[in-house]
């Protein structure tokens, strides 16, 4: 029975496959696309990416059922803990300028099997975004009119009753998408251009609601008499803010773009602060608007802007309006169907997805067949599915990206860059001299032993540390961490406080409704898993940081970072239990056995698989030679052990080398 267990070797290189980093080229600015995006075009698809159809609804449905018109400090709020986020993205866009967002910054850092976790759930966000988009986009073309769409699909199509499928079959949801994939398929510069034209309009629309809502508002409708500003509470704008965080998820298409920037190094941070910032204030501002026009507890959820200038005599502003929506999720659409096969291509560039996805047309340089085969499989998705109860999915998945997307920065920061020579150990410099230069040229002689130990340490203090080293100031407190490699002590640390991190929210979470926790014990453990995450951070900051480089880093690290993953983590428990269950079972599905045989050999899927097989950094490791040993037994008794590497099969066979005998007796 024992022999068919594993042995600790084989677990721990395991163990080192599933951990592996990526390797970057020498030269990141080599790639098969074609740069041709400016900060301009970086900046139009990050704000498409965001500013959708959720500008139209989201705010009336926040301020009407959660916060009222404290919905601005929900968004004031949500858009700072998306910042947090968006400069991680930010800096690892502008240090590793290559496709892939969130999973490529994963794979250079933390480790594949990690990276492969976040790319399969990016994969599975951007597939229901967008096909839910699509039927957004659908349903608001047909209520225009007055669903005729529908009615007709019905009639002569038919409908049915079934669990997890529309109740008709969406052709004009999956035909746009069949439109949209066409044009991304063209190169990235016609689908720049195409972007350009949607955000246009759509921004023009906004422009046209900001400056006739202000002209329309009365301040009296945030008066008392109305509810006030903030009728729901503190708790009330929270809970806003956790739903407005989702709005501003769509920055990530620019760090998926880096590869085709001219000069992402300046243009990948700038476009992201840009974007982030705009669309921010136009959230903002049409909160304000809104909630000044009309009441807010008359609000209509399903089209609440254009219900508003109609109540307020401007029927006609309601066609603009929905102008505007249209305009939006073109470009949520483009977003989506634009960075989807890019996350592909880099997977299967690594080689963990299948092969065949990394190729690149050689005339519009973009992967035309990741682009045709999942659009079409978002088409179908649009067409038969029912995705109202598929869309709180996509928020797990984005989470987890942020969340790991900071922790890597922590780990990057605290890593030695490619090319630095480790600076020499302390007993390998020259003993200091025991004297000093004075002002005034003369040497001063230091006799005693305490003047030359100040010397010592003077001199030591001013060594330049390598990035993941204890600093100078921290060595006489916390001597014994000084044995570990350069950013070993850093990755645990960082281990340390994720896991203080889920113990916290959860705490804050569940400790008083689901678990019922008395005061003292709740108390308890918000303590002692506070002071878990602080201790971490301390640790963490008490390490060497990599000089400051010519790219873009994000301030206050570990702290900025560290904030991120909190807010992130929290926010990921206040989703309901169905989305972590079907969050489960999509990864069990892109990770986990199938099966398994008599022998105790598991059938694993994609990862497990093909991609643990045939992932680069695999084929990049050296393959052990295996060694047996030959055992002859002499008629005296005797046992001769010999031992020979097996040699590959391409070579030949040498004789035995000469080894040393044991003689043992029976």
């Amino acid at each position: 029975m024992a022999r068919w267990l594993p042995r600790s070797t084989d677990l721990t290189r395991f163990c080192q496959k599933l951990n592996r980093v990526k390797t970057l080229e020498d030269d990141m600015m080599e790639t098969s696309f074609n740069r041709c995006l400016s900060t301009v075009d970086l900046t139009l698809l990050g704000i498409g990416g965001m500013v959708g159809s959720g500008l139209y609804v989201l705010t009336g449905t926040v301020a009407k059922e959660i916060a009222g018109p404290a919905v601005i400090v929900s968004f004031m709020i949500a858009g700072f803990a998306s910042l947090l986020a968006a400069l991680c993205y930010a800096e690892f866009g502008a240090r590793v300028p290559k496709t892939g967002s969130a999973y490529m910054f994963t794979y250079v850092s933390v480790g594949e099997i990690w990276a492969f976790l976040i790319g399969w759930n990016v994969l599975l966000e951007y597939m229901i975004g967008g096909a839910a988009v699509a039927r957004a986009w659908s349903g608001y073309l047909d209520s225009i009119f007055n669903h005729k769409i529908k009615n007709f699909t019905e009639t002569h199509v038919g409908a049915w009753q079934v669990p997890f499928l529309a109740h008709y079959p969406d052709f004009l949801a999956a035909a746009i998408l069949l439109v949209a994939t066409a044009f991304i398929s063209f190169g990235a510069k016609v689908s720049s251009w195409l972007n350009h034209v949607f955000s246009a309009i759509s921004m023009g629309v906004i422009l046209f609601i900001l400056i006739m809502g202000f002209v329309l508002a009365q301040p009296k409708n945030w008066s008392t008499q109305e509810g006030g500003f903030a009728p729901y509470g503190l708790s009330g704008i929270m809970a806003g803010t956790a739903t407005c965080f989702y709005a501003f998820v769509g920055f990530d298409v620019i760090a998926a773009s880096s590869e085709e920037a001219r000069n992402p190094q300046r243009a990948v941070p700038r476009a992201i602060a840009f974007s982030l910032g705009l669309a921010t204030g136009a959230y903002i501002l049409v909160s304000v608007v809104l909630t000044l026009m009309v009441p807010w507890h008359t609000l209509d959820p399903d089209s609440a802007l254009a219900d508003a200038f109609y109540r307020r005599g401007y029927a006609w502003a309601g066609f603009l309006v929905a102008a505007g929506s249209i305009c939006a999720m073109n470009t949520v659409l483009l977003s989506n169907l634009f960075s989807l096969p890019r996350i592909v291509y880099a997977m299967a560039e690594d080689g963990l997805f299948f092969q065949v996805f990394s190729r690149v047309h050689p005339r519009t340089q973009v992967p035309v067949i990741g682009i045709v085969v999942f659009g079409l499989l978002m088409a179908l998705l649009a067409l038969v599915f029912d995705l109202e109860a598929l869309v709180q999915f996509l928020s797990i998945g984005t989470l987890l990206a942020y969340t790991f997307v900071a922790a890597s920065i922590i780990v990057l920061r605290f890593q030695q860059q490619k090319g630095d020579v480790p600076a020499p150990a302390p007993s390998s410099r020259p003993n200091p001299e025991p004297h000093e230069r004075l002002s005034g040229g003369e040497l001063k002689e230091y006799e005693s032993f305490s003047d030359k130990l100040q010397l010592v340490d003077r001199d030591k203090s001013k060594e330049q540390r390598e990035p993941g080293q204890l600093k100078a100031a921290f060595e006489p407190y916390l001597e014994f961490l000084s044995d570990f490699y350069p950013g070993e002590v850093v990755t645990v640390a960082v281990v340390t406080l994720m896991v203080s991190a889920v113990c916290l929210c959860s705490t804050l979470a569940f400790g008083n409704t689901y678990l019922h926790l008395p005061t003292w014990s709740y108390s308890l453990l918000l303590v002692l898993f506070t002071l878990g995450f602080l201790l971490s951070l301390l640790l963490i900051w008490a390490h060497e940081q990599q000089h400051s480089t010519q790219t873009f880093q994000i301030p206050l690290v570990p702290l900025s970072p560290a904030l991120s993953i909190i807010l992130n983590i929290y926010l990921m428990l206040k989703l309901s239990y169905m989305t972590w269950l079907r969050f489960a079972i999509w990864l069990l599905l892109g990770e986990c056995s199938h099966g398994c045989s008599r022998k105790g050999e598991q059938g694993l899927l994609v990862y497990f698989g093909y991609g643990i097989w045939h992932s680069k950094e695999n084929l990049r490791e050296p393959r052990p030679q295996r060694v047996s040993a030959r055992y002859v037994v002499f008629p005296g008794g005797s046992l001769e052990e010999r031992v020979q590497a097996v040699q590959p099969s391409s070579q030949p066979a040498t004789g035995l080398p000469d080894t040393d005998t044991d003689d043992c007796k029976r």
